[in-house]
């Protein structure tokens, strides 16, 4: 490996755990939790949007992709495992992206760069799962007060307040249980998606629907990239080595098994939700399937109870979501603002943690309460952030660390992936701009979109 003087002071830093690591990236886990985790910062509410991801691609090539990119994001986080676990034989653990990134790449390519990606992308996550989860509240109450006066913001903001008391829960490892039940949740909105998708297809009001690919040259070419950004991102993880750090060492093989709990996930949902939505819509699919369930100011086309049920599973994930995102970034404050020495629920460091955590998520609320069309932004974030952290540097990595010969297919298939994803993320980037463009006239602060 190279840059080794630089490599060199991010392993020392690294080695010399500070509270943030210690406190919540806590390495008491199992393999199985591990699962757990992954599933939710992968199998998430954004699985919602690949209906109108296949619109802009059609049925034979929209499977294609989805195709590729599960196999491609299984591969790359097996990649990125193996460079972490060749490093604790090396004798270093590394417990954060960044420092991996650091350690193999040098700090000003490596550390600095991952760790400012890393940032934004778990922000804009957070962000956009308040967001998510006061559009779901708000779904609910219309189903029962269609005339209510409640607006968005004020969904957001009782999801923000409950988001806030469940942020102060310690660590990664203590959020094992919430998402073995947002596991659960991830499966019961899927289910609930399919059903419903079937019982429109096949009733009295299902809308006309047609799956070709619509609009100009131009058009469908933005359109393309479009939906290859939106499958990219919601493959999306960013924080693989975060969660491998919650495993009790040592981790060898562990975090491989924790990958096959989660992918039973992403396939049994991923594509069931694609195929069903895609059929019962076709390229009538908004970003958000359950908008084409209960369109606004019309009548919801699916049973009332189905679409509670459906937006009670969401919402649950969401939290569970937002949770897992805001950890790398707790680790963060924490490792400045908490000691070492002191214990873990001692007021030195339960008083900072109480007040980073309170202002954070209050910030993330805001953002999301005041820019509801927020979902725009956050596709520049998902094409910049995601498709380089899970996509791009797993291989540059792995590539760097075991040097795998030219002459091997390994060697010439990882780059590339390099260049085609490098291709793809910056086109989905210069999509999402577009579409900021087009929609701009319709932002508004604080709106009841």
């Amino acid at each position: 490996m190279g840059h080794s003087q630089n490599k060199g002071a991010s392993a020392t830093k690294v080695d010399e755990l500070n509270a943030g690591a210690k406190f919540v990236l806590e390495s008491k886990g199992h393999w199985w939790h591990a699962g757990y985790h992954l599933t939710v910062s992968i199998a998430a509410p954004a699985l919602l949007s690949l209906p109108f991801a296949l619109d802009g691609l059609g049925w034979a090539p929209g499977f294609l992709v989805l195709t590729i990119a599960t196999a491609v994001s299984f591969y790359a986080y097996t990649l990125i495992s193996k460079v972490l676990e060749q490093a604790e034989l090396e004798g270093h653990r590394f417990l954060r992206f960044r420092d991996v990134a650091g350690y193999v790449l040098g700090r000003r390519w490596g550390f600095y760069p991952v760790g400012a990606l890393q940032i934004a992308v778990c922000l804009g996550t957070v962000v956009g799962s308040i967001l998510l989860g006061g559009e779901s509240m708000q779904i609910i109450y219309q189903i029962y007060k269609p005339n209510g006066s409640m607006q968005l913001y004020e969904f957001i903001i009782i999801f923000g307040i409950l988001m806030l008391l469940l942020s102060q829960l310690p660590s990664f490892h203590s959020l094992r249980h919430i998402n073995l039940a947002s596991l659960v949740f991830c499966l019961g909105f899927s289910l609930c998606v399919v059903g419903g998708s079937i019982y429109v297809g096949h009733s009295k009001q299902a809308p006309a629907k047609s799956y070709s690919v619509e609009g100009s040259s131009v058009s469908k070419m933005f359109t393309i990239f479009n939906s290859l950004a939106i499958i990219i991102t919601t493959f999306g993880n960013g924080i693989i080595p975060e969660i491998q750090a919650t495993l009790a060492p040592p981790v060898s093989g562990k975090m491989f098994k924790g990958l096959l709990i989660c992918y039973a996930v992403v396939i049994s949902t991923f594509f069931s939700v694609a195929g069903a939505g895609y059929w019962a819509f076709g390229n009538a699919s908004l970003g958000n399937i359950f908008t084409n369930f209960a369109p606004s100011g019309g009548v919801a086309l699916i049973p009332n109870w189905l679409l509670f049920l459906a937006n009670m599973f969401v919402i649950g994930e969401l939290f569970a979501v937002a949770l897992v995102y805001s950890q790398p970034t707790f680790e963060i404050f924490e490792g400045r603002s908490s000691s070492v020495k002191s214990g873990k629920f001692s007021m030195r460091n339960l008083l900072p943690r109480l007040i980073i955590r309170s202002i954070y998520v209050s910030f993330a609320t805001l953002i999301a309460a005041a820019l509801p069309f927020f979902g725009d932004i956050n596709a520049i974030i998902g094409a910049f952030g995601f498709t380089p952290l899970d996509f791009v540097l797993p291989f540059v990595l792995y590539n760097v660390t075991f040097k795998p010969s030219k002459r091997t297919i390994k060697f010439w298939l990882n780059y590339v992936i390099i260049v085609v994803f490098t291709i793809v993320g910056l086109m989905g980037c210069i999509s999402a701009v577009r579409q900021i463009v087009l929609d701009a006239s319709s932002y508004r602060l604080f709106a009841n979109v």
